[in-house]
């Protein structure tokens, strides 16, 4: 069985339903059905795509997700800042809403979806950890402010060339102001405005599409008065089509980069997001699971009209917060949306495009976590450097290559971090007559030192990226202080490469050199039993390791120079007296 759950983890939550829990994720189904069905039309225009191919992917994407994710709550579909990577992407190479674009569109989703499976099945979920998540807060504020840029023109009537970088696009737009429409403005203020009272005063209710109903009916009003008020146009949504991605050579070496970088920013996006609501829903969460679901949700989509996709935060806290206990809630969702599109979809041919424009910044707006960006500039420098680094790429450079600045400068600090562990000089607190002694850092009170044994705590691993720093830490102690014996408290370090034994196994043999040693206390069992194996212990000698701080110091004590301690005034250790 544990096997099977490992092909088919859809096994553990499957022998969980009940005829409550089926309710239940009815129940949250049905509303992320009525929210997707605005937002995939949205997100499809984001990309470049025809509107239709929004909701084959939300129909389509959610229903692998959920069978192969480890999330019980994820809903997985288009996103707005993959739709513009897409878009960013394949508009270098092809006509917008083109069938030349559709197909490299797929092919570009069932590349990132092999990337993805193939790092689940390497297991390299626990790599998310190191990438800070100011990397998606930024890339998707940045996203936002692209989006609202594209969208501005279309609301206010003004012909602006689509695909400009930033800084063009609004050039253009104040170049072409004098072309502005009323009435079509009139239209996506009316959508815009109502949508955001809707969800004011009735937050449950579903305003994105009362938002694009009012501005429907405010366009029905005004075209007796005007012909400029442009509507979406037919769209076709029955079942998803069958597809078949471009798997031509020159396409695949063209895509594989943009693939590489939607691959990236779609697993940090959704095992960030599952990991929120995993939090409050005391669930546990398998990253490496999580990125085979996404995968194979790519891949069999692309086969299916269905596009890049990844977690949709907005889908997934509506999931959790209408009550879904299991992964049922988006497949039943992806299914109700099959019914609702079949029966709403030729009303969508009449939605004017600046009612759309009007729904997608609303969407862009809420893009961006302002909470959470006060909190990262008011608490965290290195934090804030990534959002910005990672936001004014976005803007201003190739977004595929904002999303890799990001994940490259969030690694870089993090190294950095481990790379200069905290090295606290300890003292005891009290005089050598008490029985219960602790010792305490230097750093927050003035404490008596013995002048001749130095005791440190490490406070991090001791491998190829801290040993240098350490090493500096011990000769400073040995060059300016005059202390050859150095004992370390070994708490905190959970692990020891090689370069750290080199390292190490150095710096002892100076310290004997000069009538010293190095000692350990406290090394914890994994730790010793590595050492064991590379004869670390045996190199050091057994004798310099110890259980408990007292029974080091009594050792240690007597391979002090005694004539020092003679004169020594310190008294620090039991042994002085």
């Amino acid at each position: 069985m544990p096997k099977l759950v490992k092909i088919f983890p859809f096994l553990v939550w499957f022998r969980l339903t009940t005829l409550e829990t089926i309710k239940a994720d009815f129940i949250a189904g049905l509303t992320g059905a009525v929210i997707v069905l605005p937002q995939g039309i949205a997100f499809a225009t984001i990309a470049g795509m025809p509107p239709e191919y929004g909701l084959y992917t939300a129909m389509v994407v959610p229903i692998i997700a959920a069978l192969f994710g480890s999330s019980f709550h994820l809903v997985s579909g288009p996103t707005t800042a993959i739709s513009i990577v897409v878009f960013s992407a394949i508009s270098k190479y092809a006509v917008i809403e083109s069938e030349e674009f559709v197909a490299m569109a797929l092919t570009m989703t069932f590349l990132a979806g092999v990337y993805q499976f193939a790092f689940g099945l390497a297991k390299f979920g626990m790599l998310v950890n190191f990438v800070s998540h100011n990397v998606v807060i930024g890339f998707t504020a940045g996203a936002a402010i692209l989006i609202a840029s594209s969208q501005v023109p279309l609301m206010l009537g003004v012909e602006v060339f689509r695909g400009l970088d930033f800084a063009d696009s609004w050039l253009r737009l104040f170049e072409n102001i004098g072309e502005l429409n009323l009435f079509v403005l009139a239209v996506g203020l009316a959508t815009l405005l109502s949508a955001i009272v809707v969800k004011s005063f009735k937050p449950k209710y579903p305003n994105l599409l009362i938002g694009m109903f009012v501005g429907g009916l405010v366009a029905a009003a005004l075209s007796q008065l005007t012909d400029a008020i442009k509507t979406v146009g037919e769209i076709s949504v029955f079942l998803p089509p069958l597809s078949m991605p471009d798997f031509s050579l020159n396409t695949l070496k063209d895509l594989a980069p943009e693939a590489f970088a939607i691959a990236l920013l779609g697993l940090i996006e959704a095992v960030s997001i599952s990991r929120s609501v995993a939090i409050k829903s005391n669930q546990r969460i398998k990253p490496s699971q999580e990125f085979i679901g996404q995968g194979l949700s790519n891949i069999v989509g692309s086969f299916f009209s269905s596009y890049a996709s990844s977690g949709s935060f907005t889908r997934t806290a509506v999931n959790y917060e209408t009550g879904a206990r299991t992964p049922l809630s988006a497949i039943i969702s992806a299914l109700l949306l099959v019914l609702i599109v079949l029966l709403v979809g030729p009303l969508m041919t009449y939605l004017p495009i600046s009612a759309m424009a009007g729904i997608i910044l609303l969407v862009a707006y809420n893009l961006i976590d302002f909470k959470h960006v006060k909190k990262t500039f008011k608490f965290s420098k290195s934090e804030s450097s990534i959002f910005l680094v990672t936001f004014l790429s976005t803007l201003l450079l190739d977004l595929e290559f904002a999303i890799y600045l990001g994940v490259l400068l969030s690694l870089m600090l993090f190294i950095a971090k481990t790379a200069a562990p905290e090295i606290h000089t300890l003292a005891f607190e009290s005089g050598p007559e008490e029985n219960d002694r602790k010792l305490r850092t230097i750093r927050t009170t003035p404490l008596v030192q013995c002048p001749q044994l130095k005791i440190i705590r490490i406070d991090m691993s001791i491998y190829f990226g801290s040993i240098n720093h350490i090493q500096n830490q011990i000769n400073q102690i040995v060059d300016n202080q005059r202390i050859y014996h150095i004992l370390i408290i070994a708490t905190g370090v959970n692990f020891i490469d090689l370069a750290g034994v080199e390292g190490l196994l150095a710096e002892n043999r100076r310290l004997k050199e000069l009538g010293g040693s190095l000692y350990f206390v406290s090394v914890k069992a994994s730790v010793e039993e590595f050492l064991r194996k590379v004869h670390f212990i045996e190199e050091i000698g057994q004798d310099n390791f110890f259980e408990s701080k007292g029974v080091a110091i009594h050792n240690i004590y007597g391979k002090l120079d005694m004539k020092k301690c003679e004169k020594c005034p310190a008294l620090i250790f039991k042994e002085c007296n």
